[in-house]
């Protein structure tokens, strides 16, 4: 009889195989560009170990122009999909946390994704930003004095239960409506299983395993659009797999005292970037006004 993870994994492999069918007749006469097969190697490292790498990878796409604005978006979906599949998959492997729990939180994120779609894009982006930006680094100050042993800390759970599941599921469901304007999930993810009394590394699994299950279905939009660079998205795809494989070794053998405090970092560095963008975006609005 299948089990849960069983289950998941075979949906998961179904909705890869999806993506790389329709994917296939674009992708294999595509040639090798050497400064995105650099950034996609380094941003996948990092994102394998929970920074995220959309941000940082339309940085450089715009230092060098190297992609077109308008599909950056899409590229970035596409190229980084099945990098993320494999995450999802080492992660779930050797990350303990409680399977119920998992695919609880990956259907509501996919769910927020699909059904808070319409609701979210007609929020305004700006003022997302530094609400979550403002409240990311002052989670990030409590971690971090929770880490110091100056706040008191749990001894920490692998599954949610009653209230604290609910709360996670709104939680991860919001998380995935968010993504819709751009907002990385991996941070937000991070803290959210913190405030609930789970173990930091549970974190990973559950945001590496709901953006595996989003990214290809946005990406699939993309590719039948044409809306993407499908040069870099090749490059980006066969450089970054391997980044992933070497961070995912590294986030294993680590101490959890690293792991809470590289978990600050990562709120920080997001929050910072998050806020950052709000204020161009304010300036840029102003200054075309």
């Amino acid at each position: 009889m299948l089990n849960l993870k069983t289950i998941l994994f075979l949906l998961l492999s179904l909705v890869t195989i999806w993506f790389l069918a329709a994917w296939y007749e674009e992708s294999r006469k595509k040639a090798w560009t050497v400064y995105h097969a650099v950034v996609s190697y380094v941003m996948c490292f990092f994102d394998t170990l929970g920074i995220g790498n959309f941000a940082t990878t339309t940085s450089a796409f715009k230092f060098r122009s190297s992609v077109a604005d308008e599909k950056i978006p899409g590229t970035l979906n596409v190229g980084y999909a099945i990098p993320t599949v494999a995450q999802a998959f080492i992660y779930i492997t050797i990350v303990e946390v409680e399977i119920l729990t998992l695919v609880l939180m990956i259907i509501a994120a996919v769910a927020g994704a699909w059904l808070g779609a319409g609701v979210v894009s007609h929020w305004p982006r700006r003022k997302i930003q530094m609400g979550m930006g403002c409240a990311l680094l002052a989670a990030a100050v409590l971690m971090g004095l929770r880490a110091m042993g100056l706040a008191p800390v749990g001894e920490g759970t692998y599954a949610l239960a009653g209230l604290k599941l609910w709360l996670g599921l709104g939680g991860n469901f919001a998380l995935g409506a968010l993504m819709t304007l751009g907002i990385g999930l991996y941070a937000p993810c991070l803290i959210l299983v913190g405030l609930l009394g789970m173990v930091e590394t549970t974190a990973f699994p559950i945001m590496m395993g709901s953006c595996a299950f989003l990214m290809p279905i946005g990406g699939i939009r993309f590719i039948r659009a044409g809306s993407y660079d499908a040069t870099a998205a090749v490059v980006m795809t066969l450089a970054g797999l391997p980044a992933v494989l070497i961070a995912a070794y590294i986030v294993r053998s680590m101490s959890l005292n690293y792991v809470r405090w590289m978990v600050v970092g990562v709120v920080v560095y997001t929050a910072t970037m998050m806020l950052r963008s709000a204020l161009t975006e304010r300036a840029a609005a102003e200054q075309n006004a």
